[in-house]
């Protein structure tokens, strides 16, 4: 009898070590950004945008950050080094958008460029069409995808999107087809914060014009230090664009 509980005994630990424990289970995306929608805290970003087709190019690559209130977005300021064009930098604080270099590199030097809308600057119209910082945006990629372990994926169309973000609106200046298909996959942390977009649309429309008409876009984002501090300010030597 002590011979069969001490086999038995043995056999109750080898299966304790073999069966995987259950994952725990991540937290609301939705909820856990509300947690960070905090004035004068924000979320840092890094991104490369690609386009496919006969071969991989890579259009420019972009960091940045964005300052939070309690609703959301209220201003950021982006770097971006797009390919055979100058360096640019963007900075939008409430309605206005700050542009240094780039497109006007060659009439204002270091001055900036002071205009409305557009927080992405030109560098956005390759920039990335999804912003996870945006609560509303949040909630419509997880109404509309699925969620698998820290993975939401799903597909949607540019109206859609156009309808919960206005990010999106400033993204993509020169609108194309409004049922362009946006195939989306989002990487959430434990906490159920998003670390990673990596989003692709088929080159359509106004892309025809730059030879990519067949081939995709893709951007591939990482987002770190939700919650830091983070302070945007405009900038002071600024003059009207020219024409």
């Amino acid at each position: 009898m002590k011979k069969t509980i001490t086999v038995l005994a043995a056999c109750g630990a080898v299966l304790a070590t073999t069966v995987p424990a259950h994952a725990a289970p991540v937290k609301d995306p939705e909820r856990a950004l509300k947690s960070k929608l905090v004035a004068g805290h924000g979320v840092r970003f890094t991104e490369t945008t690609v386009v496919t087709g006969d071969g991989k190019v890579t259009l420019q690559k972009r960091k940045g950050s964005f300052q939070f209130d309690r609703k959301g977005i209220v201003a950021s300021d982006i770097s971006a080094t797009p390919k055979g064009r100058a360096r640019e930098r963007t900075i939008s604080v409430g309605k206005y958008t700050y542009t240094q270099g780039g497109i006007y590199e060659e009439k204002l030097g270091a001055t900036w460029a002071k205009s409305r809308g557009l927080p992405g600057g030109a560098s956005g119209f390759y920039g990335q069409v999804i912003n996870p910082a945006e609560p509303k945006t949040l909630a419509t990629l997880v109404k509309k995808g699925r969620l698998k372990g820290r993975t939401l994926t799903g597909k949607i169309t540019f109206k859609d999107l156009a309808k919960a973000s206005r990010w999106f609106d400033a993204s993509v200046p020169l609108r194309m087809h409004d049922d362009t298909k946006v195939s989306y996959t989002l990487t959430l942390s434990s906490a159920g914060l998003v670390s990673r977009v990596k989003s692709s649309y088929a080159a359509t429309g106004v892309f025809d014009t730059n030879g990519f008409d067949g081939k995709t876009i893709t951007i591939d984002s990482r987002f770190t230090g939700w919650g830091a501090k983070t302070r945007i300010k405009a900038p002071s030597d600024v003059a009207t664009p020219p024409n």
